[in-house]
């Protein structure tokens, strides 16, 4: 953030300055008290816990002025207050007032899977001709959207904003702060199903990316998704897949398993062949979708090529730890829904392994079609010929329910970690693949920690 008076944060969020010098300034703004430094803007946001709670410990340790709609009982010399109705508003205004500064591209993507696959593959593209500014893990909330957007400084070149959602309105709220050029949608699947009534619910909650759009951007589409395909935004549209409808295409793709996917990706202008250094064939829609924006923002051939064979996964999705002993753990556990889990059951099939092993746990937010989607997630392994099931949760009961019914001979259900774990520590040996998924709230990655130590 540059440095910003409060002069300056009076005008962005409409506040009336309670306390201090208007001249006073920050270069950062912080929602977590513990987190706070000199020059630093304090907002309290008011959750679990209500962050006015916590101003004065903020300011102890160097934040030099805070928001708040909440009155202090003690208010300290040398620092600013600055009141306003609502500080989560106000925290928005800022971050739009802040972008607004800016002119440059600014990408904003979502998705019911693999937005930040997609952020990260279009940030490795567009890194290698100049310097990016993107969402950092899944930052991709009402908290998370303007921290990123308070980290734009003059060398930044263009920007790339992840947004997730699980209610209407979410999308509409995020991209009235980022304002985007370029609007990016994954795909639509079953995701907050629960939440947004059927798939055509969560297409039309994805479709408010479109709200503030530039007239003069484009959108890019997952053009092998039936549901996008009865979307027409008023602005160019670039469909990538393998569909004959597709102005994007995707051919000539080659799976090598575990060591990724190659692909040509061909536009109206060029065709490139692409290197992807990621497994699942899922991974050419990311890769289209990279390529086709560094086209249009100027990249050339030889640019867009390298960024994609520069990318790297973030988080747990699909981490790949070679233990000594030769057995191969997937760590996909971030977050599940019956889409990405499918597809990771047929990159597990593809390990080249002699042995497949795969622990998968409940995926939430499903609603009425979590019995079935468990279900089909068992069928599923069968039909890939996973050697050994084993399911944790009360909803994977259906996982367990499926593999068995659809034929898989091993297949184990336990009803939370600890259970399970002796018989997951078993199944990892010597030319072993296991794949680890399941929702996030399932604490999968302790899973993970355990089977990389032993």
């Amino acid at each position: 953030m540059q440095s910003t008076t409060a002069a300056q944060l009076l005008e962005a969020t409409g506040g009336t300055l309670l306390f201090g010098s208007a001249a006073q300034c920050v270069n950062e703004a912080e929602t977590d008290s513990r987190q706070c430094r000199p020059g630093m803007l304090f907002v309290p946001l008011i959750a679990a816990r209500d962050g006015h709670d916590f101003i004065a410990p903020a300011l102890a340790a160097g934040a030099e002025g805070t928001l708040c709609s909440r009155v202090p009982e003690k208010l300290e010399e040398g620092k600013f207050y600055i009141q306003v109705p609502d500080t989560r508003l106000a925290y928005k205004a800022l971050a739009a007032w802040y972008r607004a500064q800016f002119h440059i591209p600014f990408v904003q993507i979502t998705g019911s899977v693999g937005k930040t696959t997609t952020k990260e593959m279009i940030a490795a593209v567009l890194s290698e001709h100049e310097k990016v500014l993107w969402t950092e893990g899944n930052f991709n909330n009402d908290i998370g959207v303007p921290k990123t957007l308070l980290r734009l400084s003059p060398e930044h070149r263009a920007a790339v904003i992840e947004t997730g959602m699980n209610h209407f309105g979410e999308i509409r709220y995020l991209g009235e702060m980022v304002r985007p050029d370029i609007a990016v949608i994954s795909n639509v699947g079953d995701a907050h199903i629960e939440n947004l009534g059927s798939r055509e619910g969560i297409l039309k909650a994805k479709c408010e990316i479109f709200d503030y759009l530039s007239p003069d951007g484009f959108a890019v589409l997952n053009g092998d998704d039936a549901l996008l395909n009865t979307v027409h935004p008023e602005v160019p549209v670039y469909r990538c897949g393998e569909g004959e409808n597709c102005n994007v295409r995707v051919t000539e793709v080659e799976d090598r398993g575990l060591d990724g996917v190659d692909c040509t990706v061909r536009t109206a202008q060029k065709a490139y062949r692409l290197s992807i250094p990621a497994p699942g064939r899922h991974m050419i829609y990311s890769a289209a979708m990279a390529a086709v924006i560094g086209e249009k923002l100027g990249l050339s051939p030889e640019e867009i090529t390298a960024g994609v064979a520069h990318y790297e996964p973030a988080g747990e999705r699909m981490r790949l730890i070679h233990r000594a002993d030769g057995a191969l753990i997937l760590s996909d556990c971030y977050n599940a829904n019956p889409q990405s889990m499918a597809a990771a059951i047929h990159t597990l099939a593809r390990s080249g392994r002699e042995r497949t092993a795969a622990v998968l746990g409940d995926m939430g937010e499903l609603g009425a079609l979590s019995p079935q989607a468990h279900y089909d997630m068992g069928m599923c392994c069968a039909r890939e010929q996973i050697d050994a099931v084993v399911a944790i949760g009360e909803k994977a009961k259906e996982i367990a329910r499926g593999a068995r019914e659809g034929g898989c001979e091993n297949v184990q259900w336990f009803s939370d970690r600890a259970a399970a774990l002796d018989t997951v520590l078993a199944l990892a040996g010597r030319d072993t693949a296991v794949l680890v998924k399941a929702s996030h709230a399932m604490a999968f990655p302790q899973l993970v920690e355990q089977l990389s130590k032993a």
